[in-house]
């Protein structure tokens, strides 16, 4: 069974998003990782950017298939995760460990509408 990590909160299309304040890192669940296979690129927004809860922020390719990534939030993308340019297995190696974009949250309670860790855990055996 794929990770599931206690604390982090999960979107139905396998995204996740670790709070710290009033920052949100985003990434793709272990889960995501397995199904996609070996990941060889990552498409990212850019720095300043905003992005809508539900709505598409970039795509992650691998050597299956290439997926949408969906924001799990709402927020300004204040980093992205540089080392996936020109790693993009890290995604592979430790999904939670290398978020894809850091964002300033602009509405925390959108946080509510998202699965924890349990509810995330029943989703993935559906």
């Amino acid at each position: 069974m794929a990770k599931v990590l206690e604390g982090l909160y999960y979107s139905e299309s396998h995204e996740y998003v670790r709070v710290e304040g009033e920052i949100g890192y985003i990434g793709i669940t272990d889960y995501a990782q397995h199904a996609l296979g070996t990941v060889v690129y990552v498409d990212m927004p850019e720095e300043d950017d905003e992005v809508e809860a539900g709505e598409e922020f970039g795509a992650v390719e691998s050597v299956k298939a290439a997926s949408d990534l969906i924001s799990p939030v709402s927020g300004t993308v204040l980093e992205v995760n540089e080392a996936l340019a020109d790693q993009p297995e890290l995604l592979n190696e430790d999904a939670y460990a290398n978020w894809i974009i850091k964002v300033e949250l602009t509405d925390k309670t959108e946080l509510d509408q998202l699965m924890d860790a349990e509810a995330y855990k029943e989703h993935c055996k559906e």
